[in-house]
């Protein structure tokens, strides 16, 4: 068994709560409508008992992993989709046979005991900050997946006799970077982070200090585009916009020298965090926009996006122009409207957004849910819980030295 510590891959959490009265319905999630694009799946959690394995663990004793189920499961992994378990089953006998056939490693978070498997799942998904329409649940009973589907009608619900389809399905193909490929480490080395903070116990701006953060804001190549676009893609809570930039608009914005794309990582002590946000900036005489900014929620606990817009902010005074920024807000994207209002953009009737305005007044011009936030720039001093390396935006990326 696992030793007991942070939930990680090597951690199955008991979940010993009383059976719930099942439903005998069944409740599939509807299929999406055609034409409408579907939402990525980020987390999919499987029951054990003849869904991942053929066979009832407690009564056959042995079971068997076919090897088209562990097919899906690498398949899965490599495309950076987290996978979790939700199991009605005696916790240290599943995870045995888990470790036996050689697919614990993974599994993140899984929930293994007798409570509700919608309590599992929301626990889940709660763990690891994604949201309900972002976790897929795959069961061979009815009952269980009515059961989620009732209290967690976001989440999408599969029968466990189309295991061998859903490598097939647009919510389970996603844009694969090297990023995506090395998710569920990084989902790993976080639970360890969260397990060193616990035991810690000091204030979190100390604690972040031990941990030799270094951010890196570096200037887009065509290497990096794919990673911007799941970024544009995947991020929710700390997203400027919602809005998704695809392949051909990131070449674009990438070929024009009146834009900026940024795209910026994250390492610690305790491993790689891969690519964490990006900044699209428009530059104009007197006035950079700031088209979309987006972190993941991974680095919400570090303060990114506040590191980042300081930064920027200090470019911008260091340029002697003016910032603005565009923010539409989501279902989702509260903290990072504060995050914008904590480093100063207001709403304002500065001349230098007066062609900005005019176009959002247009009609059919897509703004006309976004709102302009503004700041006039002052010196910045970036926090010292992390150390920034960056570019100098003032000089242009043409005659900048090549990275790396």
């Amino acid at each position: 068994m696992p030793e007991a510590a942070a939930p990680t891959v090597r951690d199955a959490v008991n979940t010993d709560a009383p059976n719930p009265t099942e439903s005998a319905t069944t409740a599939p999630e509807a299929a999406e409508a055609a034409g409408t694009p579907v939402k990525a799946v980020k987390c999919l959690v499987w029951d054990l008992d003849n869904t991942l394995w053929a066979g009832t663990l407690l009564e056959d004793g042995e079971v068997v992993l076919s090897d088209a189920v562990r097919e899906v499961i690498a398949a899965l992994d490599e495309r950076g989709i987290l996978q979790a378990v939700a199991s009605k089953n005696d916790h240290d006998h599943a995870w045995e046979r888990l470790e036996k056939l050689g697919v614990s490693e993974y599994f993140v978070l899984p929930h293994i005991g007798w409570g509700p498997k919608s309590q599992s799942v929301r626990s889940i998904a709660e763990h690891l900050n994604f949201a309900h329409s972002t976790i897929a649940f795959i069961d061979d009973q009815p009952a269980e997946r009515a059961e989620v589907n009732h209290h967690l009608p976001e989440v999408r619900c599969y029968p466990a006799e189309q295991v061998a389809e859903l490598t097939g399905l647009p919510e389970f193909s996603p844009v694969t970077t090297a990023d995506s490929r090395r998710r569920r480490e990084m989902y790993q080395s976080g639970f360890r982070r969260e397990a060193a903070r616990e035991e810690y116990g000091g204030a979190d701006e100390e604690f972040l200090r031990t941990l030799g953060l270094v951010m890196t804001i570096g200037r887009a190549a065509e290497a990096d585009l794919a990673r911007v676009e799941e970024l544009t893609l995947r991020t929710s809570q700390m997203n400027a916009t919602g809005v998704h930039y695809g392949d051909e608009r990131l070449r674009e914005l990438l070929a024009d020298p009146g834009h900026e794309v940024l795209v910026i990582s994250l390492r610690d002590r305790f491993g790689d965090h891969g690519a964490v946000g990006i900044v699209l900036l428009e530059r104009r005489p007197g006035l950079w926009h700031l088209k979309l900014l987006a972190t993941s929620c991974r680095v919400v606990s570090f303060g990114a996006g506040t590191v980042i817009l300081r930064w920027l902010i200090g470019q911008a005074a260091a340029s002697g122009v003016h910032l603005s920024a565009d923010f539409r807000r989501t279902e989702r994207n509260r903290m990072m409207e504060v995050a914008y209002r904590f480093a100063g953009f207001t709403g304002s009737d500065c001349g230098c957004l007066a062609e900005q305005a005019a176009l959002a007044a247009r009609p059919g011009s897509g703004r006309e849910d976004i709102e302009l936030l503004h700041i006039e720039p002052a010196p910045q001093e970036l926090p010292t819980t992390m150390r920034v390396d960056a570019p100098d935006l003032a000089v242009p990326a043409a005659v900048e030295a090549p990275r790396g």
